[in-house]
């Protein structure tokens, strides 16, 4: 830690949370602007059609374009080069397609119904997609989730749809050298369409991360010995909304009988308790100990506020103070590295990654990364420090970047958004010490603010 930087524990007011805000929709101009995109990105690939899976989990890319995800079945959306749309549904999602953001034609495919279900109607797959115009013609990509890069010793791609929907793509197609992983057109942190957000898609997803850190303060205000994790989890829930995160609220040792989720273990005094929730558009995790003060700590761990809590703290205020547009992700990461060294505080994943309707887009902080941070970017921070025998400490949030032209599209188009940013941005300056680049825009209401023992309310970190 920099010699001359210090970090205090003192009383500061907490953030202030706004509830029960309104949800932006996305506009028919950023829904048709993101079809256009990626028609453009299918020209420069060279594709004549791009083959689009979506499940539940996994729905992001579809539902980019579609406005909505498959529940509980599997999807496809072809997109021909034309801008010709086709949707292939299964049982349960046929009714959706009317809804569609970008309309298109709808073909049944019972073969992604849940078991058990009507066949009736079935078509052979590769006739559906044959259908929709994947043809031997050219090339056709497949966007799945993940960034599987080319195997340069085989010249081969990987894909990571499942089997029978990429067999069936590479028959309609004309054989396995006629289709590619087009994965990246959406998410590539080069050029991926959806890397970039607009002001509309910056204040849709600000919904979300608002959402987050609210329900997290609510939940770190109600922590208390004798209280069940399910009382704390239950907190966390936020307007009916679906979490892209399974929640955390857990006290002391995790995974017991391998269970994820707030379950009835009773909070102890001296555990150490981990939170996480997530949104679109964001995520809000703390990691902390059940206490009041540090006199209060395990005997093993009572040095963990300057051992572990304070140079992580430390770490966090220099990747948001040095955060600006035009950085190189590479950098990124090596100031992360300088300041946490890695092989002593043993993180192991991208410190920093990208946030959209998943938790976890892409990340362009890595080693020697030559992407440079861009406008209309959501960061997450994700630091995750881990010494033996010491619980951990986090305060994971969201922020983006904007340049001058979308700070005031937002500040005009979208004003009690802005006005909430300024805010955060103004907490973060008088109370916690914390000064931001102009190109950086808050998200999370929580960011910056740690408060290590969870039984003192009132104090928390702050850059002296």
């Amino acid at each position: 830690m920099n010699s001359e930087t210090t970090y205090v524990l003192t009383s500061v007011p907490a953030p202030a949370i706004y509830r029960h805000v309104p949800t932006p929709v996305l506009s028919d101009e950023t829904m048709k602007s993101r079809l256009n995109t990626i028609l453009s990105a299918m020209e420069r690939e060279g594709l004549s059609s791009l083959v689009i899976y979506a499940d539940k989990e996994h729905g992001g890319n579809f539902e980019y374009l579609s406005g909505f995800i498959p529940r509980f079945e599997e999807a496809l959306l072809v997109v021909n080069r034309s801008g010709e749309l086709t949707y292939i549904m299964g049982n349960e999602n046929l009714k959706l397609v009317p809804y569609a953001r970008n309309g298109g034609t709808c073909l049944h495919a019972p073969v992604f119904s849940l078991p058990n279900q009507p066949m009736k109607h079935h078509q052979p797959l590769q006739e559906l997609l044959a259908a929709a115009g994947v043809n031997a013609a050219q090339t056709t990509g497949v966007a799945g989730w993940k960034l599987f890069r080319i195997d340069p010793e085989t010249d081969k791609y990987s894909f990571d749809v499942p089997a029978f929907i990429l067999d069936a793509v590479r028959s309609a197609a004309g054989g396995n050298e006629n289709v590619v992983n087009a994965t990246g057109l959406f998410i590539a942190p080069e050029q991926g369409s959806r890397c970039i957000n607009n002001a509309n898609e910056v204040a849709f997803y600000e919904y979300g991360a608002n959402l987050a850190s609210s329900g997290l303060l609510g939940a770190l205000d109600a922590i208390a010995p004798g209280k069940s994790e399910k009382e704390i989890g239950h907190l966390l829930a936020g307007d009916g909304q679906q979490s892209n995160v399974i929640m955390i609220a857990a006290t002391g040792d995790r995974f017991a009988h391998a269970n994820l989720y707030p379950s009835d273990k009773i909070i102890r005094h001296g555990d150490k308790f981990s939170l996480t929730v997530g949104y679109k558009g964001g995520l809000s995790s703390r990691a902390a100990y059940v206490v009041a003060s540090e006199e209060e700590l395990p005997t093993g761990v009572a040095d963990w506020l300057p051992r572990l809590a304070i140079p992580y703290y430390h770490t966090v205020v220099t990747w948001l103070e040095n955060l600006h547009i035009g950085m190189r992700g590479g950098d990124l990461y090596r100031l992360v590295q300088e300041t946490l060294e890695q092989k002593t505080w043993n993180w192991h994943l991208n410190p920093g990654h990208l946030v959209a309707d998943e938790e976890w887009l892409c990340s362009p902080v890595y080693p020697d990364s030559p992407v440079r941070l861009a406008s209309g970017m959501l960061l997450q921070i994700d630091i995750i420090p881990s010494l033996p025998g010491y619980g951990g400490s986090s305060v994971e949030d969201t922020v983006a970047l904007a340049d001058e032209a979308l700070r005031s599209e937002l500040e005009s188009q979208y004003p009690q958004v802005w006005q909430r940013m300024v805010a955060r941005k103004k907490y973060l300056a008088e109370f916690l010490k914390i000064r931001l680049s102009d190109d950086v825009i808050v998200l999370s209401n929580t960011v910056g603010y740690l408060r290590p023992f969870l039984l003192d309310k009132t104090r928390a970190l702050v850059k002296a």
